[in-house]
């Protein structure tokens, strides 16, 4: 056997020379990265969330993001299992412009108003109030929704604490409420706040009062005789609800007190006025100032009577999805030996659990309703929404409202619920813009009928946008009035004697009533109704 080497073996390199190698290349390598501005090492934030039991007596929970009735009743919810609790104002341009100063580039909306928001609220107790910055950090805690999903909402944790550390608020705490999870803090010590089922009964139950007042407002407010009677009115009954909230008092009495506030609105429901749905991305759909270009107070201004979205569909929704989710999990075998899928859990015992949930959420609103005198409206029946939109937009899909925006502007459509649909969204949101708003476009080509008006929000775009609606609004309010001809023709009446039958019955007068839907008008439901 010869001893040589083969050229091969004679190019190998030994261990000690292989290693030797290695290590030049490595220095080379950060060497190069140092230079080149790469060679940092990766950046971790510093969350601090710490709040603990013995934290709560001294802070002050901020919150804010919903309608001022939402935010008003949560506060006082919370307030009434012990935390001390501030609502900020309703986001406004200033805090889109702080936002903007503070936050990153290429956020959406939402993102800059409530962040800014926030900022602002504490630069005011800073440089007005005269707080120093440790004392605010030390005092006051922020509480917001968090997520993930296929868009910028997962971030928004930490786009308030860029914003906040950038402003001179280093280790501000802003607490994420996650429905999936709670709060999630890695601690033997007891939590400051717990989502526990106080929390759920006391805060979902606030949520719903908030859903039904604004409902009833919304309801009345078009057709109020004297103008701003119905605001007072839910001004006073925003008090009573948050006394009641606050002191742990019986919910049920305090709707009952709102009623009979409610029922010294004059109401005078004779005049046609065009029906507009408002739908969208949560939170642009939901805020009620210059996060979505005032659209509702808009929209009455012109005329119009506004059915709004209320929070309970958007809980009742994260409780169909879940059930969904877990029936789907059940079927899947591959990569699990259980019977039914999920080893090791009980997936019957969470489905029976969620169907517990959603129709406990549904009674309650119900019960709140019928108090309150909220009379004919009636929940969307998510299963109901899930199969109308499946042949458009797959239920499997998540980010955003999924595929309720498409089965609301179906079911609209095909119920004949309003004479339009306007739908609010940030500029570039992709779940509601980018994907819901191309599906509709198929939607309409089906129902040519129907009336929509998609609408993303920048800010700083508002007259182009109502401007948008009101061209599109005139057709809306043709179609009412045409609804309204027509009613008055089936029925034999001349509107003279239409408004005489109303005017001289304390029955089609009363504030409550709601007339049975045959279309989608109020005046010419009623006009129906009388005849």
């Amino acid at each position: 056997m010869s001893d040589e080497r083969s050229p091969e073996t004679e190019d190998a390199l030994t261990p000690e020379e292989q290693a030797e190698l290695d290590e030049q290349l490595a220095a080379f390598s950060a060497e190069q990265a140092e230079e080149l501005g790469v060679g940092r090492q990766q950046y971790v934030e510093n969350v601090a969330q710490e709040f603990w039991a013995d934290d709560v007596p001294h802070t002050t929970i901020l919150v804010s993001g919903l309608s001022m009735a939402h935010d008003h009743l949560a506060t006082a919810a919370l307030a009434g299992i012990g935390y001390q609790v501030a609502t900020l104002e309703v986001p406004d341009q200033e805090s889109l412009q702080v936002g903007k100063e503070f936050g990153n580039r290429g956020q959406c909306s939402p993102t800059y108003f409530t962040v800014g928001n926030l900022v602002k609220h504490l630069i005011h107790k800073r440089d007005v109030e005269g707080m120093s910055a440790e004392e605010i950090v030390n005092k006051y805690i922020f509480l917001t929704a968090g997520g993930c999903g296929p868009c910028r909402f997962g971030m928004y944790v930490t786009e308030y604490r860029k914003a906040l550390r950038d402003a001179g608020f280093d280790g501000f705490r802003v607490l994420t409420f996650q429905m999936a999870g709670g709060i999630r803090q890695a601690t033997g010590k007891e939590l400051g706040l717990k989502i526990d089922q106080q929390f759920a009964w006391h805060v979902v139950r606030s949520l719903i009062a908030g859903d039904v007042l604004n409902l009833m407002a919304y309801r009345m407010r078009p057709y109020e005789v004297v103008e701003g009677s119905t605001n007072e009115a839910v001004e006073r009954c925003k008090a009573v609800l948050a006394h009641a909230f606050r002191n742990r008092n019986h919910v049920s009495v305090a709707m009952l007190k709102c009623r009979r506030i409610l029922s010294k609105v004059k109401i005078d429901r004779t005049q046609p006025k065009p029906v507009v749905s408002l739908i969208g991305e949560f939170w642009a759909m939901t805020t009620e100032g210059d996060g979505n270009y005032h659209m509702q107070r808009f929209l009455e201004q012109e005329g119009a009577e506004v059915d709004i979205q209320g929070i309970t569909n958007w809980i009742l929704f994260l409780l169909w999805e879940a059930g969904y989710d877990t029936e789907q999990r059940l079927e899947l075998r591959e990569h699990d030996d259980a019977k039914k899928g999920l080893k090791g859990k009980d997936g019957t015992k969470k489905i029976w659990g969620l169907r517990l949930g959603y129709h406990a959420v549904k009674g309650v609103f119900q019960a709140y309703a019928n108090l309150l005198g909220l009379h004919g409206y009636h929940l969307p029946d998510l299963h109901e929404i899930a199969r109308i939109a499946r042949d458009h937009y797959s239920n499997d899909v998540r980010g955003g409202e999924g595929h309720m925006e498409v089965g609301k502007l179906i079911h609209f459509v095909e119920d004949h619920v309003n004479h339009m649909t306007v739908s609010v969204k940030p500029f570039g949101c992709m779940p509601s813009s980018g994907v819901s708003d191309g599906v509709q476009s198929l939607v309409l080509a089906k129902h040519p009928e129907a009336i929509f008006v998609p609408i993303e929000t920048t800010g700083d775009q508002e007259v182009n946008a109502h401007s948008r609606v009101q061209m599109m609004l005139f057709k809306a309010r043709q179609r009412a009035t045409e609804e309204f001809t027509k009613a008055l023709e089936d029925t034999g009446m001349s509107e003279e004697e239409f408004r005489r039958k109303v005017n001289r019955s304390l029955r089609w007068r009363n504030p409550f009533l709601r007339p049975k839907h045959r279309v989608a008008g109020t005046a010419a439901n009623l006009v129906y109704a009388v005849g």
